[in-house]
């Protein structure tokens, strides 16, 4: 009897450990998230991380407020070791589609609250540029008042006739970091930036300040009133054709923390030295810099100043003008010496050592074509950017400080989007190398962590989440968007430490509090927006000058062999703002919160995607095949004649198939997307009872992974094609689920129009359709309905029986022109 107490005693532990809300070992394991949180449709991964050996067989999703568990899934891919964890594992909660509050359990452990909804990343681009605002040199609309009025006095001028310690109006831009020293490199990027978020992503930012920072509207963006900041900055270290000033200030700037208006480093009057770029290495004390031309730097000027020039066309003629005259000679100064500029150090070894330059000509040459159409400057351009195919960080685990700069090619991604065809892909193809040798990396853990971990990491995760992003816009090959927004959660939580990386954002989550930074350790003034430096390689840390931790380590229990991170004011390495990685990850958060914003927009039928977004004039066509391919030759041809991609959802069977062998063949090479329609184009549920299966998911299973077996004899992997139409266009909600579990999205086509029903044939009496029928149902629906065919997935099909003589693939010529006529872009589902 004892025995048995005992044993029912010991059961109900169990059961009560099992179901307890309590962390069972709260020392010991943790799951990390993104703090900001996850867009509703979008892809959601949390990261368990242990110093125990136990790895969770499944988890749930608890409602904050119920306290139910709403959700559970087994998608839980462990990892094994990593940094400082014994275990690590992927969970994959992207299944769960609803918006809410709620905790993630696992084990027995609670994540940090995490929030799903499509608003997520709203307003978090303009609070970024608070601290844009903050760095302000001359006039800082901060602390409302004026610093660095008497700058500058050029040094190393001679050759162009220039004395030393003459004077140049320098005033203005932005401060480098938490010192004030200032380059022309890292703000010609950051204006750069600013201006492509605004360009790119205009709907996002608000008008709350004026120019000066002040507040109040003045009818401009803020983040365009931020870039103009920029840009006039830029127009006086480059005031005269053969005059260009490389940085402002040196590392004589570190002897002590202040506040701006106190700087007085540099003696009387307050006067900082202007570093002229002659294109010859410079030295000031007892450290010479490596520089040998003067492109790298130039190259840039002319970048932003050409795009400013565009962007101000139609609100500013003048300045517009005055920046295209700039451009043109920069472009000519980048000329004067091919080669690479370095900053110029006096008191310490640390410079921004940038070893690279043809990147920053192949923008240049590329953001001629913002102003009108230039063969000759696209093809010197393309020359560049053969000559530096992958960005030299993303195939290596270090680099100097700053060697590689940008840490991004931006020109691949405005190049590309000029070139058409072969020129295109090829330039495509050297983002994918890059992005393949950081995955290379990368999936071997459950952070996809292949970024290394040098001086300024959260800059390079930035620059390569964006990488990836630009390679899915430009070749709607969405393989990389896990890994994609693995970076951007890296960012804001889900990381080892398991804290945001950006001052203040999410204020109800853990960031960082202690920054290396004058204006929180003299004044205790919050850095809103500020992105700090980043872990480093432990060995990085060790062997750096003067860091001396002001307290105890609060993430000391998360510090490994592999990195360190430390939130505290004495660790310059890791915990430094900069701001030209604010800059990029302002960009960064614009082109989220878009993405969020486009996504709500789409709409969703018992699970499935059923129509793209509505507010923007897109057409898909869609085109399924099972047992006939008459239309394929035709079809292939039109939208070779249209310059259009479509999409095919083809089974097994069709596949497998070997009369449409050199078919799909040729449409792969054309660039259009192939999915994956079942294999043997099973009928999942019944037509009356749509709720009742009509296959076990042991049969779904096998079916589907028969039909990506027969598409991967053409080449194409399953994370090529992640989108998945069901046969017959007929599902339910656990067909929906069961997808999702394979980590495949199910796609159908829009309601509203006839046009699936091109199969049919007057033997099927009321139910057949005439190709007239079809135009009309489609052209009508969109000039009877407020948002049009916007977003549209138009079905049609690859092939019809013979008893089809009406052939609706004949008009798709017509179809096409008329969309495109009311101004309709057509392309891939997934793009």
């Amino acid at each position: 009897m004892r025995k048995k107490t005992s044993l029912l005693v010991l059961m109900l532990f169990i059961i009560f450990s099992l179901f307890s809300f309590r962390d069972k070992n709260p020392e010991q394991s943790w799951i990390r998230i993104n703090l900001l949180g996850y867009p509703v449709n979008g892809s959601k991964v949390a990261v368990w991380a242990s110093k125990s050996d136990q790895t969770p067989a499944l988890f749930e999703l608890i409602d904050e407020k119920t306290k139910k568990v709403v959700y559970t899934s087994l998608n839980v891919k462990p990892f094994g070791a990593y940094g400082p964890f014994k275990q690590t594992a992927r969970i994959n909660f992207s299944g769960f589609d609803k918006p809410g509050r709620f905790y993630i359990k696992a084990d027995g452990v609670l994540s940090p609250l995490v929030i799903i909804n499509d608003d997520v990343y709203k307003g978090a681009a303009d609070f970024c540029l608070r601290y844009m605002r903050q760095q302000r040199s001359g006039f800082n609309p901060y602390l409302k008042d004026s610093c660095h009025t008497h700058d500058g006095f050029s040094l190393y001028g001679a050759k162009a006739g220039i004395k030393d310690s003459t004077h140049f109006d320098a005033s203005g831009g932005w401060h480098d970091a938490s010192d004030y020293l200032q380059y022309s490199t890292t703000s010609a990027n950051a204006t750069y930036h600013l201006l492509m978020a605004y360009r790119d992503f205009p709907a996002v930012f608000t008008d709350e300040k004026q120019a000066n920072g002040l507040d109040g509207k003045n009818g401009k963006a803020d983040v365009l009133d931020e870039a103009k900041w920029g840009l006039d900055w830029l127009l006086k270290m480059h005031p005269k054709k053969k005059v260009m000033f490389n940085q402002l200030a040196d590392d004589r700037d570190h002897i002590s923390m202040r506040i701006p208006k106190e700087d007085s480093q540099y003696g009387k009057g307050f006067e900082r030295p202007l570093y002229f770029i002659n294109g010859e290495p410079q030295q000031r004390g007892k450290f010479l810099n490596a520089t040998t031309g003067t492109s790298s730097t130039a190259a840039k000027f002319a970048s932003a100043f050409n795009l400013g020039a565009k962007l101000f066309k139609g609100t500013d003629q003048k300045y517009s003008v005055l920046l295209a005259r700039k451009a043109n000679s920069a472009l000519s100064f980048a000329l004067q010496k091919p080669g690479v500029t370095q900053t110029a150090s006096v008191k310490s070894p640390y410079i921004y050592a940038e070893d690279n330059w043809v990147d920053d000509m192949e923008l240049a040459l590329a953001s001629v074509g913002f102003a009108k159409s230039d063969l000759k400057a696209s093809k010197s351009a393309l020359a560049y950017a053969d000559r530096e195919k992958v960005t030299p960080w993303l195939a290596k685990d270090t680099a100097a400080h700053y060697q590689y700069y940008p840490f991004v090619n931006l020109g691949h991604y405005e190049l590309a989007k000029q070139l058409t065809g072969a020129e295109r892909q090829k330039i495509e193809s050297y983002y994918k190398e890059g992005i393949e040798q950081v995955w290379a990396r990368a999936k071997t853990n459950a952070f996809y962590r292949g970024v290394p971990f040098i001086w300024c990491s959260n800059n390079l995760t930035v620059a390569f989440a964006m990488q990836c992003k630009w390679y899915e816009e430009l070749t709607g090959d969405n393989e990389f968007t896990t890994l994609e927004q693995a970076n951007f959660d890296w960012i804001f939580g889900c990381n080892p430490w398991g804290t945001s990386m950006v001052y203040g954002l999410p204020n109800w989550g853990d960031t960082p509090a202690d920054p290396h930074s004058a204006f929180t350790l003299l004044k205790n003034y919050p850095i809103d927006g500020g992105l700090v430096d980043g872990p480093v390689y432990t060995n990085i840390y060790n062997s750096l000058i003067g860091i001396k931790l002001s307290e105890a380590d609060e993430y000391a229990e998360f510090q490994s062999d592999l990195a360190v991170y430390h939130d505290d004011y004495g660790d310059y390495s890791t915990n430094e703002p900069t701001m030209d990685g604010t800059a990029s990850l302002i960009y960064l958060l614009a082109a989220k919160e878009t993405q969020a914003k486009t996504a709500s927009n789409k709409t969703y039928s018992l699970g499935a995607n059923v129509r793209g977004d509505s507010t923007l004039k897109k057409v898909s066509l869609v085109f399924t095949g099972d047992e006939f391919a008459d239309g394929g030759e035709k079809i292939l041809q039109t939208l070779k004649d249209e310059n259009i991609k479509a999409s095919f959802f083809l089974t097994g069977n069709f596949y497998r198939n070997p009369k449409f062998k050199s078919l799909i063949k040729r449409l792969k090479s054309a660039g259009h997307y192939l999915g994956a329609h079942s294999d043997k184009h099973l009928l999942y549920c019944d037509w009356k009872n749509r709720d009742s299966l009509l296959v076990t998911k042991k049969q779904f299973d096998e079916d589907l992974d028969a039909n990506y077996a027969a598409m991967a004899s053409f080449g194409i992997k399953e994370r090529d094609a992640l989108y998945f139409l069901p046969p017959y266009e007929w599902y339910n909600e656990k067909i929906t689920s069961w997808t999702r579990l394979k980590g495949l999205q199910l796609v159908n086509f829009t309601p509203g129009t006839r046009s699936n029903a091109d199969y049919t044939f007057p033997e099927m009496n009321s139910s057949y359709r005439t190709t007239e029928e079809i135009y009309k149902s489609i052209t009508n629906f969109n000039e009877q309905k407020a948002n049009g065919l916007n977003g549209f997935y138009l079905l049609l099909h690859i092939g019809t029986v013979a008893k089809r003589k009406d052939k609706f693939y004949d008009r798709l010529p017509d179809l096409i022109r008329y969309l495109k006529k009311d101004g309709y872009q057509l392309s891939r589902i997934d793009n």
